[in-house]
């Protein structure tokens, strides 16, 4: 059985759409032996409302949640490790090991439960280095293998100031470097031609920073990219949990095995278009 850890700040719609998709799987049995014991959250009930719906939505799947607010947690220490961060331009160790005696209350919480899979889907806390080394974790990052770091956000705005020709989105194995774990699974998808073309033009014509000042997150290709990205994230998200749980994919000692032979990563492109189809036709 693959006792699955859900970690999630639940801050969004995503969010919440990513955890009813594992559930609704795992229970039609289209993912199998599988079961989320718990999720683990760094939002506390009364926090933010998001975060509240997305409890909400673990209570009804009977699911145990685990809450414990990041904000709350030696919060003048925190504070320190974040002016000492800015002013250095790198992680200070007051940061660092803030992180460290807040990871080992998690361990503390969720030990029980021995998991041997954590999903972080849509958790906003950087994951310090003892507890990615305790359990296998996996990401779900909102760029190809080698794309750009940060929030989806942040990955969107680099890709269209940048110019790049695809996005796509990243399952990888939680390091302690950010973002830069063994990719297990990946989509991309092109954005450069029709229905691309013309949104990109607009781009051209007002140039990246006014149309990242004036329109922001409301920008035509901003919002595009992110509509096609957020839909294939669940189907990528599923077919890669479904392997691991079958044993099709693999992950010993940091490194990702497919079918035996280690793997830079599984492109699902064909996987994720037919079952995208598949729904159409629906």
């Amino acid at each position: 059985m693959l006792q699955i850890g859900w970690f999630s700040s639940g801050r969004d719609a995503a969010a919440r759409a990513l955890f009813k998709s594992i559930q609704e799987k795992i229970k039609s049995g289209y993912i199998k032996n599988s079961k989320v014991a718990f999720v683990f959250s760094n939002r506390e009930p009364g926090e933010f409302k998001e975060s509240d719906i997305f409890f909400e939505l673990v209570k009804s799947y009977g699911v145990d949640l685990i809450c414990f607010s990041h904000r709350k947690f030696k919060p003048e220490m925190r504070k320190q490790g974040l002016e000492e961060t800015k002013v250095k331009g790198e992680e200070s160790e007051t940061l660092k090991n803030w992180r460290r005696e807040y990871d080992r209350e998690i361990l503390k919480r969720i030990e029980k439960y021995s998991p041997n899979l954590i999903v972080l889907a849509g958790y906003m806390l950087i994951i310090g280095d003892e507890l990615c080394k305790k359990y296998i974790m996996i990401n779900l990052h909102p760029a190809p293998p080698g794309g750009p770091k940060g929030t989806w956000q942040e990955v969107i705005w680099s890709l269209i100031k940048n110019k790049a020709k695809k996005a796509g989105a990243t399952i990888h194995l939680v390091t302690e470097k950010l973002d830069e774990g063994p990719p297990i699974t990946y989509f991309t998808i092109p954005i450069i031609n029709d229905p691309y073309r013309d949104l990109w033009q607009e781009i051209r014509k007002k140039g990246f920073e006014k149309v990242f000042q004036e329109e922001g997150e409301n920008n035509l290709l901003f919002k595009k990219i992110r509509a096609e990205e957020e839909k294939r994230e669940i189907p990528l998200l599923i077919e890669t949990i479904k392997m691991i749980a079958e044993g099709k994919v693999k992950i010993e000692n940091g490194e990702v095995f497919f079918k035996g032979r280690k793997t830079k990563g599984i492109c699902l492109n064909k996987k994720i278009e037919k079952t995208l189809e598949k729904e159409r036709f629906n």
